[in-house]
């Protein structure tokens, strides 16, 4: 019997010996990926895959869900940090409650030692209490004495599905003092991150970028992940990154690789601030630590 099975992409495709795009980039690139943080998920048996594959120089950004609360995101940052990694939780503005509900998050989080976070508005359709935005919650974390020394913001390539253009790159300048890296969204088109970095740069916005890309994840683990997250954070989830949905079913799939050779002639650049990869692992951190080490091996032996 014939099998219907459609074969996988070559997502863990690494590098060759003579990738001419490397030429006069190759110190940018090392560090954009020795450096590289990656985003997990607060599932179940996240930890312990954290624990067996990531190194503990590799910093962490730990995601929230309207569905979950930010109980799950705090705890798994906590623990994290206990054990020795730099672990940034989401911070969703909309899921806060009031003032006393963030005095006990910082608290928690200061006292394991976390000393970083990435502050998002949130897809709450309603918020749950004093901070609609991530503008609100940045400025009261300034009020009570900055208590994080790193603290990300998004950036929005594509823009964003619910607010214009020009709104969310306004936001992008007001959020920007209260910040110290933005991280962007997943984009697959390299030019129009690179144009996007180049904008904000010229607007006044300095911060280093992180760029986010697609780890080595398969399509079998994100029809998982998004199986796992409720039915309507799934339809949320989808809508969000229809684009890498689409890109599983095109032929040949897509690569890490591909993009990460695309966005390379810009790292390091003056007149962007692209400093690194933020990388999307969707847990797949055994494959997405495999992908990126054999990068540096390459890398080392050029």
């Amino acid at each position: 019997m014939m099998s219907t099975e459609i074969n996988e992409p070559a997502i863990n495709e690494p590098p060759t010996r003579s990738e001419p795009i490397l030429l006069g980039k190759r110190d940018a690139l090392v560090r954009a990926l020795r450096n590289a943080s990656y985003e997990i998920l607060p599932f179940k048996k996240t930890e312990a895959s954290v624990l067996e594959h990531v190194p503990l120089d590799v910093a962490l950004t730990v995601t929230t869900t309207e569905a979950k609360g930010l109980g799950p995101t705090i705890d798994l940052a906590v623990r994290l940090s206990r054990h020795g990694y730099t672990a940034s939780p989401h911070l969703a503005a909309r899921l806060v409650r009031d003032d006393a509900h963030l005095t006990d998050i910082v608290a928690q989080l200061r006292e394991a030692g976390v000393q970083s976070v990435f502050v998002i508005g949130g897809d709450a359709a309603e918020p749950a209490g004093t901070f609609p935005d991530a503008l609100s919650l940045l400025q009261r974390l300034d009020e009570i004495g900055h208590p994080f020394s790193t603290v990300g913001i998004g950036g929005y390539p594509e823009g964003h599905g619910h607010i214009p253009a020009d709104l969310i790159e306004k936001a992008l300048e007001q959020k920007a003092p209260h910040a110290t890296q933005v991280i962007t969204q997943l984009c697959f088109d390299a030019d129009t991150t690179v144009n996007w970095a180049r904008t904000i740069r010229a607007r006044g916005v300095a911060l280093p970028v992180r760029v986010g890309i697609p780890g080595a994840v398969t399509r079998q683990k994100l029809v998982r992940i998004t199986a796992g997250i409720g039915l309507g954070q799934s339809a949320r989830f989808l809508k969000k990154q229809q684009n890498l949905f689409w890109r599983f079913f095109l032929p040949g799939g897509y690569s890490p690789t591909r993009l990460v050779r695309r966005l390379t002639p810009s790292i390091g650049a003056p007149d962007n601030n692209l400093a690194g990869f933020h990388v999307f692992t969707f847990n797949e951190l055994e494959k997405t630590q495999t992908w990126r080490q054999e990068w540096l091996a390459r890398l080392d032996a050029s």
